[in-house]
């Protein structure tokens, strides 16, 4: 019998000063069974970072990538259903990036294991055709503490200037500082 996803819910008041976008974002994760915090509280970081200013160009969603090998972990899809952004987390090869490349617009990944100078330096080189890439490092600490926020539930303030982020709970708070890998656009 297969396991099935649990599911979680998270009330995200984000305060991007960077990019000028404020709002109340009510969203849902299924976790994979084999998901970690650590894995799901990235995604929900990336979503943070990248959700847009407004709806007039589609949805950022949370997409089926650990059912779906040719599904992002989350993707901007405009209503024609044509990928604005695909947005990895984790470590992907670089045929699968140079495939989500070839797909959508712009294409980010969310690395955080701290192997993540080891992979991005053996697959940089094949990666340069690739303009519409860009790759981000977490520092494993700070996704570390960032999986402890999670919860079931969670009620989670998200405030973004100057390239940090800090996302709290009422009871505890996390300062992440994403570092890029690459020049991309």
């Amino acid at each position: 019998m297969a396991l099935k996803a649990t599911i979680y819910k998270a009330q995200l008041a984000l305060a991007d000063m960077d990019r000028g976008i404020y709002g109340d974002h009510n969203v849902t994760i299924a976790r994979h069974p084999s998901e970690a915090d650590e894995r799901m509280m990235i995604r929900l970081l990336a979503y943070a970072l990248n959700v847009p200013a407004d709806d007039k160009k589609g949805h950022l969603e949370f997409a089926k990538d650990l059912w779906d090998v040719d599904e992002a972990a989350l993707w901007h899809k405009d209503y024609t259903d044509q990928i604005l952004h695909w947005i990895d987390v984790g470590q992907p090869d670089d045929k699968r990036l140079m495939r989500a490349a070839g797909r959508a617009e712009r294409v980010s990944v969310y690395s955080f294991a701290s192997s993540t100078p080891v992979w991005w330096k053996a697959i940089e080189s094949k990666l340069t055709r690739a303009a519409n890439l860009v790759v981000w490092q977490i520092d494993a600490a700070q996704s570390q503490a960032l999986a402890k926020l999670a919860e079931r539930s969670m009620q989670l303030q998200v405030s973004v200037q100057d390239g940090t982020v800090w996302m709290s709970t009422a009871a505890d708070s996390v300062e992440i500082t994403p570092r890029r890998l690459t020049a991309g656009d």
